[in-house]
Order: C-alpha cells, then sequence, then structure tokens
C-alpha cells in the first residue's frame, strides 16, 4: 500500500490532499478516513490504497500511520506556570467567560476581538493544565 503526508483537510468541508511519496496529489474525503477520525493535520503520515475516479486519484481504506510532533507534547511539569499565578489566570478567564455568557445572552455573540482573546485564553490554560501529561 501507498504512503503519504497530509498535505491539507478541512473537515468542513470533508475532504483534502494527500502528498504521495511521488510529488503528486490524492484526494482524500471523508468517507475513507478509519472510524472515529474526523480530522486530519497537515504533516500526518497515512497508509492508504488508491482508485481512479473520474477525476483521478483517490483515496481509499486510510490507515494513519503517525501524526506530526505537536508543540505541546513536548512540555513538561517544569513549564507550568506555579499554582498561585494559575489561580490568578483561571480568574480572569472566568471573567471574559462570564462578559462572552451575558453576550451571549442578550442574543450577541461576543465582538470578534473579545472572541479572540477569549480563545487564546482558553488555549493557554489548556496547554498549562495538560502540561507534563
Amino acid at each position: 500500500m501507498p504512503t503519504g503526508k497530509v498535505k491539507f483537510y478541512n473537515a468542513d468541508k470533508g475532504f483534502g490532499f494527500i502528498g504521495d511519496e511521488s510529488g503528486a496529489d490524492v484526494f482524500l474525503g471523508a468517507a475513507a478516513l478509519p472510524e472515529g477520525v474526523t480530522s486530519l493535520r497537515a504533516g500526518t503520515r497515512l497508509e492508504y490504497s488508491i482508485v481512479q475516479g473520474r477525476k483521478g486519484s483517490q483515496a481509499m481504506h486510510v490507515q494513519v500511520l503517525d501524526a506530526p510532533p505537536s508543540v505541546q507534547r513536548g512540555r513538561t511539569l517544569r513549564d507550568r506556570k506555579p499554582a498561585d499565578e494559575m489561580a490568578v489566570v483561571v480568574e480572569d478567564l472566568i471573567r471574559l467567560l462570564d462578559d462572552a455568557s451575558n453576550q451571549l445572552r442578550a442574543g450577541r455573540y461576543p465582538d470578534t476581538r473579545h472572541g479572540t482573546t477569549l480563545a487564546k485564553a482558553l488555549r493557554a490554560v489548556a496547554d498549562q493544565f495538560e502540561a507534563g501529561r
């Protein structure tokens, strides 16, 4: 079976492309993904079979060989902020979430700037809690 790496995959649209070993692009539809896999990151190595569709090569029976390295996986307990500093960060996050909740109750999503700030804060807190896993 051929192998290749995901060039891109858009879970919302349900398709992407694999760059095979020869450099050719292979179409990757959501139906070809293994059970339980709904999204793939660029760089993920795959093994698959190929069928010729009307528009060219198409991957079938995809198996994930390995995902690209994650920046998060390299974090250790030493990378964590001290608990007293994290308490302040969590309190600030609670205030941001409370503001967002009030806006949602008023029938509107937070403005883009507030939404972006909230998303970044959530990711940062999640990174701290996952460090060392």
